[in-house]
C-alpha cells in the first residue's frame, strides 16, 4: 500500500514538473519575442530621432539656403525610415510655397515624428 502511495506522489510531482517546465518554456519564448519587438521599435525610434536631429540642424538652425548635398542627405534619411506617414508629410513640407505653408507643414511633420517616437 505504501509503495502505491509513493508511486502516486512521484507521478504527481513528475506531472507538476513537466507542466511547470512547459509553462516556463512558453514564458521564455514569449519574453524573447517581446524583447525582439522592443529592439525593433527602439531601432526605429533611433532612426526617427536621427532624422529629426538632422532636420533640426540642416533646416531649422541653418541661416542660409539648404545646399543640394544637405537636401539629398535629408531625402535619403527620410526614405530610409520606411514610414509612409513621415515621408508623405516630408513631401508636403518640401512642396510648400510660402511661409505660412512652411510653418503649417513643419508643425505637421514634427508632430508626426514625435508621435512615431512615442508609440
Amino acid at each position: 500500500m505504501q509503495i502505491i502511495q509513493n508511486k502516486k506522489i512521484v507521478f504527481v510531482l513528475f506531472m507538476i514538473l513537466i507542466i511547470s517546465n512547459i509553462f516556463f518554456v512558453y514564458k521564455y519564448f514569449e519574453s524573447k519575442n517581446i524583447i525582439k519587438q522592443n529592439n525593433i521599435k527602439q531601432e526605429a525610434n533611433k532612426e526617427i530621432l536621427s532624422f529629426t536631429l538632422l532636420f533640426m540642424n540642416k533646416v531649422l538652425q541653418g541661416s542660409k539656403e539648404i545646399s543640394f548635398d544637405d537636401r539629398l542627405q535629408l531625402e535619403t534619411s527620410v526614405r530610409n525610415l520606411n514610414d509612409e506617414d513621415i515621408y508623405d508629410s516630408w513631401k508636403t513640407f518640401t512642396k510648400a510655397t510660402n511661409d505660412t505653408e512652411v510653418q503649417k507643414n513643419f508643425y505637421n511633420l514634427f508632430t508626426i515624428l514625435l508621435e512615431k517616437i512615442e508609440s
